[in-house]
């Protein structure tokens, strides 16, 4: 479907729990413009951890990576009571505008932003930005960071907040984007609970129900011309997939999947 003339764009590779965060801000704040970038390889993304971290650290974090999608299947009834519970809308809605390129980094990403002329690029769930992406988007970018920065940078912010027994940072983040790895400015931070029956497959659309609030609030500031962050006074740490040996032996010490 073509872009529409919207003030809000959202780059995403899309899921069921950023859907919910997408259909909150248009329930709010009106149309949105979706960029549906294709998912990476995991050929190439186990390349590319394998060059930063070694192959062993790759394939461990492949390993869970298989496990988690897995996992989602095996507890599709818990996700779909969650759903239920806290009325979420995991699908796009009828005639929602979405532009579908090869990736974010892609030059059709950027040629679709330049058409709608949005005021405010949302990044939920998509690659990183190179940093010369980012200098060509003339409006402010934000980011959807299922984790609390800059304690939990990286991958899986609320498993690692679990798992080193810092339940009380299980939260998300929308911030200001720069070149680094959720380096950017926080503006907005929320913290929430895992219920019973909560792992790691489905920690993120438990994120995204709590914070659909902090979501819209953000788009809402940047629109208006407000961008203040805020200094959440913790220490800065980037964290990768857990390896599958790490997630079965913390699994089975502490109960916490």
């Amino acid at each position: 479907m073509e872009p529409l003339k919207s003030n809000i764009v959202v780059v995403t590779e899309g899921g069921p729990h950023i859907w919910a965060v997408i259909n909150a801000i248009v329930d709010r704040l009106g149309p949105v413009s979706v960029i549906l970038e294709a998912p990476e390889s995991k050929k190439h993304l186990l390349l590319r951890r394998a060059r930063r971290l070694g192959w062993v650290s790759a394939i461990g974090q492949l390993g869970t990576m298989v496990l988690t999608r897995l996992g989602k299947r095996f507890f599709a009834g818990h996700a779909a009571q969650m759903i239920t519970e806290q009325k979420l809308q995991t699908e796009p809605k009828p005639g929602q505008s979405i532009t579908h390129v090869p990736s974010a980094n892609a030059p059709e990403c950027l040629d679709a932003i330049a058409r709608i002329q949005p005021g405010v690029v949302f990044l939920a769930g998509c690659r990183m930005l190179t940093r010369e992406t980012l200098s060509k988007i003339a409006c402010p970018v934000i980011n959807y960071h299922a984790g609390i920065t800059p304690k939990y940078r990286g991958m899986n912010g609320g498993y690692w907040a679990l798992a080193t027994r810092d339940a009380e940072n299980f939260g998300t983040t929308v911030q200001l984007v720069d070149a680094g790895v959720d380096t950017g400015g926080a503006l907005r931070q929320v913290r929430g609970k895992p219920e019973r029956g909560d792992s790691i497959s489905s920690y993120a659309l438990r994120q995204a129900a709590f914070s659909r609030d902090i979501c819209v609030e953000a788009v809402s500031d940047v629109l208006a011309g407000k961008l203040a962050t805020i200094d959440p006074g913790l220490p800065s740490q980037q964290w990768y997939h857990p390896t599958i040996w790490f997630y079965l032996w913390t699994g089975l010490r502490t109960g916490i999947w």
